[in-house]
């Protein structure tokens, strides 16, 4: 076998996963082959069987399902799947059939798949590490858990008790799923982590030599009973409502999960299993898993990695970071580097204004004390690594000073100039900011290969993804920093080389300004807002728009105007900007903090749509499309985006699908917006394409180069 070994010794039977040249045990179709081959050979020496204990060699227990596998899957393999998934859980049920003490010794993380390979035992040992993570994440990858995992689960905790973990993918470590009774036993690592697990396992044994699972014993109930309860009937009637307004009905794993945990909940436990492997086999060959699978699993590794990290660069972590402006940005970003042990200098034009920078961190870690997830110890400590200051003289000796002053070009540069002799030999600048090219601000720095971009997303400590932007003379030393940087904030860095807005404020910029094109085309304000909503944007265009300040988006329009002017050419004004300005110049709306925008905020009631967007721009007598405003909107992000590639902004499918995720928003089912395309197929993206260019446009066209881009990079399984 290639991936298990077998020893029976003393009337123990040992099952351990080993998969050959892998880091990591996983169901991959060599592992089904040998776990059939293994439970023949169990069944062989079954009379000479007192106990059997599942191991691993490797460092974690067991990782999960082949998701390159997965990848490679086609619609009409799902009969297929489903004879697979079915042969896996067959295997199980013998192991745990045979009337003798079934034991899974837990050494590291056991995810998915793994979660369920570990649910085979009838007594669970775990390594007493908080460190170590259990659980079901399927359903963030658009998949179930159906190896026995809604079943399992239903049975142990009950349909209430299991859906955080089923329906969410919430995941434990040891000592949570001690109290959970998912885990029997912890055990206190030493020297040889191996052996003490065995020998708890083999007392267990030695102490149960008959043993079966809950649900096998005649006395079983499910706890808090099955959905002929009335208690739980009223619950489940409005559950699926309930999840339906979270999902929008584009993400169809949760539904099948729940479907699968209610209709098992009814039937026996061998019924219960197929229902769950029919759900499973079906999800496992959609689309939305594929895309889900490559964002969420590949693209998100490939970050973390540092697989767009320059390599021969020793890794580093900034020890005192400084930062210049304590508004908003600033003081968030104080509250990611204080919450991560970095010494944080927080200055300001006033100490008045830096201290108000700091007791935003102040806010965000009492509201943690009051709700008890934070010691009062803990957070003076936090706080007292945030110095405020008005004095740039306490800036001095810092490994990294980020500037995250105005959108001024001027006053960018003047900080620049002031701070910068006082960073540490070998320190590095950053700015801030969010559209302003990096070389042209770096032409203030006396050290520009020591400059970069690094762009945070507000609000900072709830945002994940951190821009990196590479200006034409930086350096990879700095550009490695900054990765480690943002790697240590636990933020996810994304890696582009310099242009005008980069990549996400760019891609962001067509996606909020395609719904105002749609608005000054007139289309009903409530249909474009909807139609973003339908396809899974967390926001409508307008709402953003209002959100990010229309007049800042009249700010950046009239920067571009002025530099390209400098450059000796004229900037064209989008449809959607146009009408931007409009709002702003014209009639006062500057956005949701000058008053309103393309909303209105009464104290005190929830937010609508200015009246006067009916009469001042919707066209009564359009004949709009539904289906063409909802592919507009989905669709002109992903063709800025491939845009970005062919002109080497970005150099990676997966920084785009990461960062049109958890910078811009784009809907987490389509992958991200490079995905979206792989996912449908480039030649029927291509043919859309054509097809809303020919209706609405240029920013709908693909010439050769952005063809050629996206075949380049699409990746392979």
């Amino acid at each position: 076998m290639k991936t298990i070994r077998y020893e029976l010794a003393d009337g123990i039977a040992t099952i351990t996963f080993d998969e050959a040249g892998s880091q990591v045990n996983t169901m991959c179709a060599d592992w089904q082959a040998d776990l059939t081959a293994v439970t023949a050979q169990v069944m062989r020496d079954c009379t000479d069987i007192k106990g059997i204990v599942l191991a691993s060699a490797k460092s974690t227990f067991f990782a999960g399902a082949d998701l390159k596998g997965t990848m490679r899957l086609q619609p009409g393999d799902a009969q297929r799947v489903f004879a697979e998934i079915e042969q896996t859980k067959k295997n199980f049920r013998t192991l745990e059939t045979l009337g003798v003490p079934v034991v899974s010794c837990i050494n590291g993380a056991a995810l998915g798949g793994g979660w369920e390979v570990a649910l085979v035992g009838h007594h669970r040992i775990a390594l007493d590490n908080p460190k170590i993570q259990l659980g079901l994440p399927e359903i963030t990858l658009g998949l179930i858990p159906g190896a026995t995992g809604i079943t399992k689960m239903t049975r142990l905790l009950g349909l209430m008790g299991a859906q955080p973990y089923i329906l969410e993918g919430q995941l434990f470590n040891p000592r949570e799923a001690l109290a959970l009774g998912l885990v029997h036993e912890l055990v206190v690592p030493d020297d040889d982590v191996a052996l003490a697990l065995r020998t708890a396992a083999l007392a267990w044994i030695a102490a149960h030599p008959q043993s079966r699972q809950p649900w096998d014993e005649k006395d079983y109930k499910m706890p808090g009973g099955t959905p002929a309860n009335p208690k739980i009937a009223s619950m489940l009637s409005v559950a699926p409502a309930m999840l339906k307004q979270k999902t929008r009905g584009l993400y169809p794993a949760p539904e099948a999960a729940l479907a699968a945990m209610v209709e098992g909940a009814l039937v026996d436990y061998d019924t219960a299993l197929r229902i769950e492997s029919r759900y499973l086999a079906k999800l496992i060959v959609s689309p939305v898993a594929k895309n889900m699978i490559n964002a969420f699993f590949f693209d998100l590794n490939a970050i973390k990695s540092g697989r767009s990290r320059p390599q021969k660069v020793q890794r580093t972590l900034p020890r005192k970071v400084g930062i210049l402006g304590a508004g908003m940005m600033g003081a968030g970003i104080a509250y990611a580097q204080a919450s991560r042990d970095i010494q944080t200098v927080l200055e300001d034009v006033s100490l008045e204004n830096a201290e108000r920078g700091k007791s935003y961190s102040y806010k965000l870690t009492q509201a943690r004390v009051d709700k008890g997830q934070m010691s009062p110890y803990d957070q003076r400590a936090l706080l007292d690594r945030i110095l405020p200051t008005d004095h740039l003289g306490d800036l001095k000796g810092c490994d990294l000073i980020i500037e995250a002053v105005f959108e001024s070009r001027e006053l960018k540069a003047a900080v620049t100039k002031e701070a910068e002799p006082l960073l540490a030999p070998g320190g590095f600048f950053a700015s801030n900011t969010s559209t302003l090219p990096i070389s042209g601000l770096a032409q203030a720095s006396a050290r520009p290969k020591r400059f970069i971009g690094i762009h945070f997303f507000s609000p900072v400590d709830k945002m994940k993804l951190v821009e990196i932007i590479r200006g034409k003379e930086t350096d990879d030393e700095t550009v490695a920093r900054a990765y480690d940087y943002v790697l240590a904030l636990g933020k996810l860095p994304i890696v582009v080389n310099d242009a005008r807005g980069f990549y996400t404020s760019r891609t962001f910029g067509t996606y909020v300004m395609e719904g105002a094109t749609l608005l000054s085309e007139g289309v009903p304000a409530p249909v474009i807002e909807n139609a973003a909503l339908q396809i899974g944007m967390p926001v409508g265009p307008l709402a953003v728009l209002d959100e990010t300040a229309l007049s800042l988006a009249v700010h950046v329009l009239e920067q571009t105007r002025a530099d390209l002017a400098k450059e000796g050419r004229r900037y064209t004004a989008s449809p959607g900007e146009l009408l931007v300005e409009r709002m702003v110049k014209e009639f006062k709306r500057p956005g949701r903090t000058g008053g309103g925008g393309f909303y209105d905020y009464p104290a005190g009631q929830k937010k609508h749509l200015w009246p006067e967007l009916k009469t001042r721009f919707e066209k009564p007598t359009l004949a709009w499309d539904l289906q063409d405003i909802k592919d507009r909107l989905l669709w002109r992000p992903s063709v800025e985006t491939a845009r970005c590639l062919a002109e080497g902004v970005l150099t990676s499918a997966h920084d785009g699908n990461i960062g049109s995720v958890f910078g811009i928003g784009f809907p987490a089912w389509t992958g991200g917006a490079l995905q979206f395309i792989y996912g449908m197929g480039i030649a029927a993206f291509e043919k859309r394409c054509a097809e809303l260019a020919k209706r609405y446009g240029t920013g709908f066209e693909l010439n050769d180069a952005t063809k050629s881009a996206i075949r380049q990079h699409q990746p392979t399984y």
